[in-house]
């Protein structure tokens, strides 16, 4: 079930792309040759001013910082947002030292998965019943660019997706089913989730992010009425409890006149039966111990 809303469904245009970058080594060595050259220069121009080095001496040594000003190292885990002017050019995945435009900026952001718990939430059911509710998310960031571009606070709106879609599932389903075939959010956690890691899916993928799975951590009535919500399932479960000794005795009841009437034992009248059965229904289906009676008389005495 997916919530509607068409802000929150419309993408933005930016997509993640390779960022054009070279090998870090090979210009991490550069800058360090470069940075050498020039510090010798300077010191040779400061001893010999004839020389004239040190003006060559400063150019070599600036080329040299400007090239380590490029260097970006990633690590495991994480990714490299490049920008140009303002401009999305790229994103760095690859660990290790990589080197890019020194005049670009690098946004780090990390690609590691996620867990997000939501707080617990106090809703109303499909019934008008209060419930508190929670869930843990779990998340990945998939599009880098749509990440760092396609909202303002990545972790908070993910956090507030997430919120938005517990109250929302919470809501179109009562807690507990009342005849058979309705889903509940107690009865059907396993369907609840999927439909939750969909809609939660749905609400943060204009942000790039990636719902890996999704499970409620906290489900159950409000305070102020759990009281009453027990004894009502605790009635349920009595009725249904003695709704099964009844079917169980009523069995019994049938196999032993069957039986009885199969052998020959005893020829048995219509009134005999009755009060057979009667008898019968009593022992079985009593809460507590028979006092057995004597019946020193016939049935019709």
């Amino acid at each position: 079930m997916a919530a509607s809303g068409s802000d929150v469904r419309s993408s933005p245009g930016l997509t993640e792309q390779p960022a054009r970058e070279a090998s870090g080594w090979g210009m991490a060595v550069a800058a360090v040759i470069l940075g050498l050259t020039g510090i010798g220069l300077i010191v040779v121009g400061i001893v010999d001013p004839a020389s004239q080095a040190i003006g060559l001496g400063v150019l070599l040594a600036a080329a040299g910082f400007w090239l380590a000003r490029g260097l970006t190292p990633v690590s495991p885990g994480q990714a490299r947002v490049v920008t140009l002017f303002g401009r999305y050019t790229g994103t760095i995945r690859a660990d290790g030292l990589h080197w890019v435009n020194p005049l670009a900026v690098r946004r780090e952001l990390s690609t590691r998965i996620r867990n997000h718990e939501t707080a617990t939430a106090k809703v109303n059911d499909a019934d008008g019943n209060p419930v508190e509710i929670a869930a843990v998310v779990v998340w990945q960031v998939l599009d880098t660019a749509k990440a760092s571009f396609g909202v303002d606070d990545l972790t908070a709106f993910v956090s507030t997706q997430a919120e938005t879609a517990v109250r929302h599932v919470a809501t179109s389903y009562p807690y507990d089913a009342h005849h058979e075939g309705q889903m509940s959010l107690r009865d059907n956690a396993q369907e609840i989730t999927v439909e939750l890691s969909i809609e939660i899916a749905d609400r943060v993928r204009p942000a790039g992010v990636k719902i890996i799975e999704s499970r409620l951590t906290r489900l159950s009535y409000a305070p102020e009425i759990a009281q009453a919500m027990l004894r009502r399932q605790q009635a349920s479960a009595v009725v249904a409890a003695r709704q099964r000794i009844v079917d169980g005795a009523v069995g019994m009841v049938e196999s032993a006149l069957a039986r009885l009437c199969a052998d020959g034992v005893i020829e048995l009248d219509e009134e005999r039966k009755a009060a057979m059965v009667s008898n019968l229904l009593v022992v079985l289906c009593s809460e507590h111990a028979t006092q057995p009676v004597v019946n020193t008389g016939t049935l019709y005495q």
